[in-house]
């Protein structure tokens, strides 16, 4: 990366972190009474600081995990006022045929594809046109339109009259793909979804998933989505305004117009190597620095490609290497409309930072960006990698990457994680608990046991016994928009 400049060092400590959390969580003993899910983070934090020391969580804080847990659970169960996501997993995991209605509906939109794409294949309109007889028109036609209105039994029967017709049997290519649709496993899981759809305890289900937001694949589904959308964009052109208005004052200080540059929407290309698996491929926006490199002083991208085309966009790229100069990257920002959202995204943006710095450090590669083909210099970008800091040391971190949001901060954070709530309310026993709740059946925190084994053992419950320390994190990389702004300016 370039030389850390004082100017940027100072804006980056400066300013004011309105979303900070204390590294240790804390409430008064009034707001625990009536928060059991801040008393389950506190207890779920505890227990790592003691295992952390190699130490067995003390009685006490295995008491409120299990007692906050199960209050947690009574109140997502409560007819009015509870969660009926969570009731509806429960409902789920009470009734074998709830289940089968649910694994197919998840997969349903795919299956329909798959069936609509073998019924184009031989019974398109155009395909239509070209049938060999009135009755062979016909037929396909029907196929056509009860693939269309989602006619699941009649299709499959359709498909098996047809196949038996003389003029369709005549025709081997076309037997075959009417064939192919009646034989389709997706046809007759999609009967199988169809039929199961009256039945009152899936109507009830079906009920309580509306209750927490639209279906997916629906109208309802498609405005949130949208809305989500254009809201996360006025986050994202709010974040470029500000760092512009860094860029400027960047230059000003330093005399010169050129130096600096903000990018968005910077796209990781293929050629750096590293595991992109699950990592963030694409920054919100960045700003660069002018490297002012001299042209033999590292390898260019192109030089590693000895294929024709490779060759010819190498030469291209060492003819205007003057013209388009090379760029380190001094910060990176991601753009995010709450804190929740950042909190679940933490992870992809710390593979994302290894995956950069494990680019060449004499290469410079092409990034793509909203603004065209930028050439960024490996050697900056290998002094991204987010381990050298450490989990706990957010020195680093902070003066390189940001999250930038504009939503008020909280009177009360909230410190147990979304994900984390559901991943303790989805746990075997957690549900077992619900569904006895659910029956009149009695219970007893104790019930909830395993969960906590869970949490202490399995490799699977990592990343919720360090939540706390993952919100803490991401609250220290978190800055409001007018206070960012307030720092750069003079």
């Amino acid at each position: 990366m370039a030389t850390r400049l004082p100017l940027l060092d100072d804006v980056l400590r400066s300013v004011e972190r309105r979303y900070r959390l204390p590294s240790a969580p804390h409430f008064s003993r009034q707001a625990l009474e009536s928060n059991p899910a801040a008393i389950l983070a506190i207890a779920i934090e505890e227990a790592r600081a003691a295992t952390a020391d190699g130490e067995m969580p003390s009685r006490t804080t295995k008491r409120h995990f299990l007692e906050s847990l199960s209050r947690i659970i009574r109140d997502a169960m409560r007819a009015e006022q509870g969660d009926p996501a969570f009731q509806a997993m429960v409902l789920q995991h009470q009734t074998a045929y709830v289940r089968e209605y649910a694994s197919l509906a998840a997969h349903a939109d795919k299956d329909r594809r798959l069936v609509r794409a073998a019924v184009n294949a031989v019974a398109h309109p155009a395909k239509q046109r070209l049938a060999s007889s009135r009755r062979q028109a016909e037929a396909l036609a029907q196929l056509h339109e009860l693939a269309s209105s989602s006619s699941w039994k009649e299709l499959a029967e359709e498909a098996r009259q047809a196949v038996e017709l003389s003029d369709i049997a005549d025709d081997p290519s076309l037997a075959h793909g009417i064939a192919r649709i009646r034989d389709e496993a997706a046809l007759e899981r999609l009967q199988r979804l169809k039929d199961l759809a009256p039945d009152e305890l899936i109507q009830r289900y079906l009920s309580l998933r509306d209750r927490n937001g639209p279906r997916s694949g629906s109208a309802g589904a498609a405005a949130q989505g949208s809305a989500s959308r254009r809201r996360g964009a006025e986050v994202e052109a709010l974040a470029t305004q500000v760092l512009q208005a860094l860029a400027l004052r960047l230059g000003r200080e330093e005399g010169s117009t050129d130096s600096y540059r903000v990018v968005t929407s910077l796209r990781v290309p293929a050629s750096i190597p590293g595991n992109a698996e699950r990592a963030k491929s694409e920054w919100d926006v960045v700003l660069l620095r002018n490297a002012k490199e001299s042209s033999d002083s590292v390898s260019r991208e192109g030089e590693r490609n000895k294929d024709v085309e490779g060759d010819r966009e190498n030469r291209e790229d060492e003819e205007n290497s003057k013209a388009s100069p090379a760029w380190d990257v001094l910060l990176l920002v991601e753009a995010k409309a709450s804190v929740d959202a950042a909190t679940t995204d933490l992870p992809r943006l710390l593979r994302g930072l290894r995956l950069l710095s494990q680019a060449d450090r004499n290469t410079v590669y092409s990034l793509e960006t909203e603004q065209g083909t930028m050439r960024l210099r490996g050697a900056s970008l290998c002094e991204l990698n987010p381990d050298e800091a450490g989990v706990q040391n957010n020195a680093k971190l902070k003066s390189t990457v940001l999250y930038f949001c504009d939503a008020p901060a909280e009177t009360t954070p909230r410190l147990l994680s979304p994900a984390t709530r559901m991943q303790l309310l989805s746990a075997q026993s957690s549900l077992e608990f619900a569904g006895k709740l659910a029956l009149g059946q009695e219970t007893s925190p104790q019930d909830l046991e395993p969960v906590w084994q869970e949490l202490l053992e399995s490799p699977r419950w990592l990343a919720v016994l360090h939540q706390y320390q993952a919100l803490h994190q991401v609250r220290e990389l978190m800055v409001h928009a007018d206070d960012l702004m307030a720092a750069i300016q003079p």
